[in-house]
């Protein structure tokens, strides 16, 4: 089935809007640790999927976070949300603690902060039309919405992401893969958040429909002033919705800060080498760039490496690496990114 309006292909470059640097979240030291079950569990062994993870978000801005799989991104959209309840640490909406709140206040500033899914077609029952699962937030938030208008405003979101209010009745498997997720995207935007969770949006779509969905994400957060923190794993497409870039390894934050600057001068020897990896599209200028070659597997989080989780497959590393966990901060407080390194690439 074809998308139901045509949008241009190329993705627009730069997202922010933003008159003020008012604070919307903040990720203050979170850990989350799953215990191991069987005879590992036993002995009182844990994934250690965050392990102190700190960020604020800017009211209109989007902060993308990157990494390789298994490095804790989606346990931490899961625990921006709410789905997951932190270890330690807290997870804040404009200075009140999510996870400390409860009954009204909980509804609340849960409909503040909401979540797009990775794969639209797991993420809706199949047994429920375009209508009946967006009118689903306002059943349960009920003061939101007055029941008589809530019709009314379910077509006006159906309308906002692009879509046809003549399909209300239609099932999730009538819809193609970029209108099943515009209507995860509407689902996001039924309670009027604040901020948006992406959890890899677009990475189960055809490349020419993750454009049209990275417009239309741009196009709302104009509009609407949403704040988002957009995980991915493929670094063109971070890089041009993003205001500032978060760089995770096992269940840390090893460099973050401005896009520009992450891009253009990567101070964190595993960004240099994400970045690497970035395939060239201009035939002419592939093989021109230094490719850095990691060796060896991510360790496992149930027993990461001592001081530096990087250091075993660091060119850099040295015995203090071993030793001291590095903290994230601007070398000689003056860089213009957070970096997690004893020896950062520009030392």
């Amino acid at each position: 089935m074809p998308e139901p309006e045509p949008m241009s292909i190329a993705v627009e470059s730069g997202t922010r809007s933003v008159g003020d640097d008012e604070i919307v979240l903040s990720v203050d030291d979170v850990v989350k640790h799953f215990p191991v079950h069987g005879r590992a569990g036993r002995g009182g062994a844990v994934v250690r999927a965050l392990d102190g993870v700190s960020f604020e978000l800017r009211k209109g801005e989007t902060l993308g976070i990157v990494g390789e799989s298994g490095c804790g991104k989606s346990t931490l959209a899961r625990t921006i949300v709410g789905l997951e309840r932190p270890t330690s640490g807290a997870v804040r909406f404009r200075g009140r603690d999510l996870h400390a709140a409860g009954g009204k206040e909980w509804s609340e500033l849960r409909s503040r902060v909401q979540i797009v899914l990775q794969d639209p077609m797991a993420s809706l029952n199949p047994r429920r039309t375009l209508k009946q699962t967006l009118l689903q937030p306002f059943q349960i938030h009920s003061g939101v919405v007055p029941r008589a208008k809530r019709l009314e405003r379910v077509k006006e979101l159906v309308e906002l992401v692009g879509l046809n209010p003549d399909h209300l009745e239609r099932y999730p498997f009538q819809f193609s893969g970029g209108q099943r997720q515009r209507i995860g995207i509407a689902r996001a935007l039924a309670l009027e958040p604040e901020v948006i969770v992406c959890d890899e949006p677009v990475s189960a779509l055809d490349v020419s429909i993750q454009a049209q969905v990275v417009n239309l994400l741009q196009r709302l957060q104009r509009e609407l002033g949403l704040a988002y923190v957009f995980i991915a794993h493929d670094l063109s497409v971070v890089r041009h919705i993003s205001d500032r870039i978060g760089v995770m390894y096992l269940g840390r934050v090893a460099e973050l800060g401005d896009r520009a600057d992450v891009y253009a001068r990567p101070e964190h020897p595993y960004t240099s080498a994400l970045l690497s990896a970035v395939p060239i599209p201009d035939p002419e200028l592939r093989g021109t760039g230094s490719r850095r070659l990691l060796a060896g597997d991510p360790p496992s989080p149930v027993n990461p490496p001592s001081g530096c989780r990087f250091r075993t497959r660091c060119w850099k590393a040295q015995d203090v690496c071993a030793s001291e966990e590095p903290q994230l901060e601007r070398k000689d407080g003056e860089g213009p990114q957070l970096v997690a390194c004893h020896f950062p690439l520009s030392a």
